[in-house]
């Protein structure tokens, strides 16, 4: 389980590159996204692990940032781990700032759905429990009625039910500047929690 990695993340030194460009967003964010660059959007996806959510999300043209954090509950600066233990109501999840010039929230929530098992809401892959569940948050209505329109589309596909909620944005959380680009940073041991996980092998068997 990931929770098992958590007595590494202390020591981990965060390379200066990397940790500049994650600190800019390093802070509490609301749906309005008035942090934000003219120009720029925001959308917030919860897939399970935030480490694969982000690592996900940050392939794409048109991406900017993604930031590992929480969304979900009404706690204020929840604690990583009491949302993996599921004492928050918090999800994991990451924040995707994003040029909608060059990339669409359509093309994001396709991107999302295809690395998310739509059919599990007690977690995902091999982290269980309430802070691993998906979930898309929408900042707006736009949003709201994108997101609808496409799980109708991928409900469509198969018989069983998609189970995915969508929800408005509250505020969303950073984790610790030791969770942002964890796949840059431990590459090794982020891809033998990946592949332990049986991510890959889970969306293959889903999506093909």
């Amino acid at each position: 389980m990931k929770i098992i990695f958590a007595t590494v993340l202390a020591a981990v030194s965060l390379t200066g590159a990397g940790q500049a460009r994650a600190d800019n967003y390093l802070h509490r964010a609301d749906a309005g996204g008035t942090d934000l660059p003219e120009g720029l959007a925001h959308a917030v996806f919860a897939s399970g692990c935030f480490w694969c959510t982000e690592a996900d999300f940050e392939k794409l043209d048109g991406v900017v940032e993604v930031v590992s954090g929480f969304t979900g509950g009404i706690e204020a600066d929840p604690d990583y781990y009491a949302v993996a233990r599921g004492r928050t109501g918090h999800n994991e999840a990451a924040r995707v700032i994003y040029n909608p010039n060059v990339v669409s929230y359509e093309q994001l929530l396709d991107h999302y759905w295809r690395n998310v098992d739509p059919f599990d809401a007690k977690g995902q892959f091999c982290d269980r429990g309430r802070g691993y569940a998906p979930g898309i948050f929408t900042v707006n209505q736009d949003q709201h009625d994108r997101a609808e329109a496409s799980r109708q589309r991928v409900q469509d596909r198969f018989d069983q039910p998609v189970i995915v909620p969508i929800r408005e944005l509250t505020i969303f959380w950073p984790a610790g500047a030791e969770h942002q680009d964890y796949y840059k940073v431990q590459p090794i041991r982020y891809q033998r929690y990946r592949f332990g996980c049986r991510r890959e092998a889970r969306l293959r068997q889903i999506w093909g």
